[in-house]
């Protein structure tokens, strides 16, 4: 069986990192922390479960922070979590098994982060990341921001999963930004990936029209990660829907799909668009094609609504305007299947059943 060291990069961590490392804390065979510059009790912490805690003077640059924790690792694989990572009890099965059965030739492993979840808990928004690398290749981290692991080499997506339970307001929501603001001060050339980033940043912040430049000339580039460019184009989309240039946000949209099939996430936006319209026909056709699409085979970011209870819900709703009565309680029916307590699921039972009352007495 293969060793396994965690390595974490912290700052001002206290609230958070002992619940991470407690849900991990038997899965590894070595943990190492790199703070940042904490001033709460984050090393306090960390030195209950590790000797191995490590003062890293923040540069601005994250890979930096990263790359000096992972140079103290030891064992055969390198696993990195953020402190407000969890491993929950399924995955963390997962992930025990993950490690008893791992081939010594996989160089990589990428495993499912979720982000964001509903008020059932379950995921909304999701994407894959390196977690798990071979010591041995010595496969670094590039990019001050949204820093990522360059690997290469026999790769392994695994089903497990890292969940994202943030508890703590950041009150450095610009600290990314500026970041970037401060490298281009500088002179710096900025790297396909940074460009992506940077007008992501200026999207969050509502400079639509300087992120739209951005994406603009971020998509004129070649050799760029294809998911990139589709989240560029739905990005791109989403400003001139904050501008009001309905037009320019449709082109955008259909230009997503030049990259790969469409994201359920631009179908439902196109069926939205013919919903408005009243145009049914046209909006049941994007509904139906947002479930046709296999998300498990998608690397990027993942949506689950869109693939899931949201199409369902508006073909509910579709078919009611056609006339398709019988087949929009279907719909609503599926929709309930993930959504169970939904007001919008229960409004449509209740309407159904007024409904089909009157139509009985009337008879």
């Amino acid at each position: 069986m293969v060793t396994i060291s965690l390595c974490m990069i912290v700052k001002d961590e206290e609230n958070v990192l002992e619940r991470c490392l407690n849900s991990v804390k038997d899965l590894v065979d070595e943990i190492v922390i790199a703070d940042t510059g904490s001033s709460d009790r984050t090393k306090e912490i960390a030195r209950k479960y590790t000797d191995k805690v490590f003062d890293f003077e923040w540069e601005d640059d994250f890979s930096a922070a990263r790359n000096f924790a992972f140079q103290q690792a030891t064992k055969d694989y390198i696993f990195w979590m953020d402190a407000d990572d969890v491993l929950l009890d399924e995955d963390r099965e997962k992930f025990k098994k993950l490690k008893e059965q791992l081939p010594s030739e996989v160089d990589a492993v990428s495993m499912l982060y979720h982000l964001a979840f509903d008020e059932y808990n379950n995921p909304t928004f999701s994407f894959r990341r390196y977690r798990l690398v071979k010591r041995e290749k010595n496969f670094v981290w590039k990019g001050a921001v949204h820093e990522y692991l360059e690997v290469s080499g026999k790769v392994l997506h695994s089903d497990t999963a890292i969940t994202h339970r943030r508890e703590k307001k950041e009150d450095s929501s610009d600290r990314n930004l500026k970041i970037y603001e401060k490298r281009l001060k500088k002179g710096e050339e900025f790297t396909p990936r940074d460009l992506f980033y940077y007008s992501n940043e200026l999207k969050d912040h509502g400079q639509y029209e300087k992120a739209i430049e951005h994406y603009e000339e971020f998509l004129k580039l070649e050799d760029v990660w294809e998911e990139e460019k589709i989240r560029a184009c739905i990005n791109m989309a989403y400003c001139y829907r904050r501008l009001g240039n309905l037009e320019k946000e449709i082109e955008s949209l259909v230009r997503s799909i030049q990259y790969d099939v469409p994201r359920p996430e631009v179908s439902c936006r196109m069926g939205d668009l013919y919903l408005e319209r009243k145009l049914y026909d046209k909006a049941i056709m994007w509904y139906q094609l947002a479930l046709m699409v296999d998300t498990s085979k998608i690397l990027g970011i993942v949506q689950q609504a869109y693939s899931t209870w949201y199409p369902y819900l508006q073909l509910c709703v579709c078919h009611w305007h056609k006339g398709d009565k019988e087949m929009a309680v279907e719909y609503n029916k599926k929709a309930k299947e993930y959504r169970p307590n939904d007001r919008a699921v229960l409004y449509n039972e209740e309407f159904f059943r007024k409904h089909f009352k009157e139509v009985g007495d009337e008879k």
